[in-house]
């Protein structure tokens, strides 16, 4: 199965926990500040996405979607 995350950019505050989790390491900061001056973090599309959801139910902003083809 393979899945795709969309990260709110103006929700998250960088805080990584989602890279952190990822077992696909499909996620990363994205170099760039939010309006709030943080660094959120973005998915790096690398085909090893499943749409596992890790990412979004550790998510402490809720700014994390996730979808499954």
């Amino acid at each position: 199965m393979n899945g795709y995350i969309e990260i709110n950019q103006e929700l998250c505050k960088g805080c990584e926990i989602c890279i952190h989790f990822c077992p696909k390491n499909a996620i990363a900061r994205s170099g760039k500040w939010n309006a709030s001056g943080y660094i959120p973090a973005e998915f790096q599309d690398n085909g090893k996405c499943t749409g596992c959801a890790i990412c979004a139910t550790v998510c402490p902003d809720v700014a994390v979607e996730v979808y499954r083809d």
